[in-house]
Order: structure tokens, then sequence, then C-alpha cells
């Protein structure tokens, strides 16, 4: 049986999870994640009931019960590799004994949907669309880390990708990680874009946007726009589908991410005030996860 010791798996003197300050029984089966801490109040808002609350640093956790399903909704902050913490801390949670160190004879899975915002690349997600992510682009190379890497991703739309894009072989080797499917149609139904998703190391340079630096490939925005593969098409950036679909694969875990679209590169829109309005796609969530 595996032991894991000290300097690998941390545990605060208080029995929780080293940066989330969870207890393992804290944690409902159930998980919705977002980036702002303060849209877990928002997700908790809808709750009949509180369990409990937590919150160190940028991560806020929330459990509670909805319609009677005990559901947590965790904070992560932005970017991979705030997930690469989340993804870790809550697997541990639930799959190994904080007691003994060791792994729990049996696996729990976890359903993790994440809602978060992103922008918009194809005429057909204008603002204020939802889009869910089938398939994730990752250029934050994260999953480049762990063995078997190669197992949960889509090696051939990799590669189709990177022949497309011409890519730099200085900017790393992008990673497709795949959601779960029956959690995509149980979630995405038949009101959310599905399409892939390009996850960006970064908001400004990463994703094509000029300010006094300039960018290395001032075309990327246009070849991203019109790869398809598969009869789909890039409908998004964001900063972390990439990384919760494939460590969540690689843990045994169930997960996507659906976004609502707050800025239409194509069209050059942008809506500042979604905080608004962000609140249809936390429902619908909640009512189908």
């Amino acid at each position: 049986m595996k032991h894991f010791p000290e300097s690998e798996l941390i545990i605060n003197a208080d029995g929780s999870c080293f940066h989330l300050h969870l207890k393992p029984e804290q944690l409902a089966d159930r998980v919705i994640l977002v980036g702002d801490p303060a849209r877990v109040n928002t997700v908790a808002a809808h709750f009949d009931s509180i369990e409990c609350e937590v919150q160190s640093r940028e991560f806020h956790t929330i459990t509670g019960y909805y319609k009677g399903k005990r559901i947590t909704c965790q904070s992560h902050g932005i970017g991979c590799d705030n997930i690469d913490i989340v993804m870790n801390e809550l697997d541990t949670l639930a799959n190994i004994d904080y007691e003994t160190r060791t792994e729990r004879p049996e696996h729990r899975t976890l359903t993790c949907v994440r809602i978060g915002t992103c922008g918009g690349l194809q005429p057909f997600t204008p603002t204020g669309s939802f889009v869910a992510s089938v398939k994730s682009i990752g250029f934050d190379g994260l999953l480049n880390f762990y063995a078997d890497r190669n197992k949960v991703c889509d090696l051939e739309l990799e590669e189709a990708f990177k022949k497309h894009m011409n890519l730099d072989p200085i900017k790393g080797a992008p990673y497709v990680s795949i959601a779960d499917v029956e959690l995509i149609n149980q979630i995405a139904q038949d009101d959310m874009v599905r399409g892939y998703t390009i996850s960006c190391g970064g908001f400004y340079g990463p994703q094509g946007r000029v300010l006094r630096a300039d960018i290395a490939d001032p075309d990327q925005n246009k070849k991203v726009e019109s790869f398809e593969y598969n009869d789909l098409k890039i409908c998004n950036f964001e900063m972390e589908s990439s990384a919760l679909a494939g460590l969540a694969s690689l843990l045994g875990h169930r997960a996507m991410t659906c976004c609502m679209v707050i800025a239409n590169r194509y069209a050059k829109e942008m809506n500042t005030e979604y905080k608004n309005s962000i609140d249809t796609l936390i429902t619908k969530v909640l009512d189908r996860i």
C-alpha cells in the first residue's frame, strides 16, 4: 500500500489539506469550481442550507445543500497552476486516508464542473452565450509534467493543431485534454455551444492582446479562429479548463468546464457587467449537476 510522506502530502495541524484548508469530511462528491473567491458566495446564495465555510488565500470553499444535493463550491483563482493545487488536494481529500497517509482501498469519484468566463472566438459565440469545452488545448504545459498524459489526451488533435498553427517549439508542447463525455451531455444539454477551448498561460500576450509589448505571432488569433477538426471549431479562450479535464482524467474523476462569453474577440465586444448575468449559468449547473 502506497504511503505518502509529509513532504509530499502536506497536512496542516488541524487535519486539513495544505492550501485549501479543507478536511476530508467537508468535501461533497459534487464540486462546482469558480475562479473568483467572491463567486462562491454567489453560488452558495442558491443553497437551501450551508454546512461549512473555509477560506485561505484565493481558495474559498462553501459546502451545503441545493434541492437535496450536497455540493461543494470551491474557488481556484486564475490559471492552470492553481488548478494543479486544487485538483490534487481535492483528490487527496477523497482518496487518501489522512491518518495513515495511505491510499483508500475504494476509489471515490468526484464530479467537478467549472463555471467560468471566457473570450469568444467565433461569430456564433456572442457575449452572453454559454460554451461547454468538449476538449481543451492547453498552452500551459502543466499536464506534460505527469506520466501517462498521452493516455488521457487526443494526440491526433494535438498534431493537427500544431501543424495548422505552425507552432514555434519555443512555446512548448500543447496538450489536448478531454472533458467527461457523459458530464458534458448532462450539463450542456441543448442550450450551450459545444466546441474546443484554448487554455492560455496568460490574459494578454498569450491571448493575442497587444498593449505596449508586441506579441510574437500577430496572426495567432486568426489561425486559432480558422482551425477546425471533426466539424468542431475553437470557440473560446480561457485559462483553466485544460488542466482541470486532464488532471481529473488522470486521477479518475469526472470534470468539465462551461463558460459565459464576456468578450467576443471576433466582434471586438466586451461586457464588463457580466457579474449581473452569470447567475443564469450558475442556476443551470446547480440544477443539472
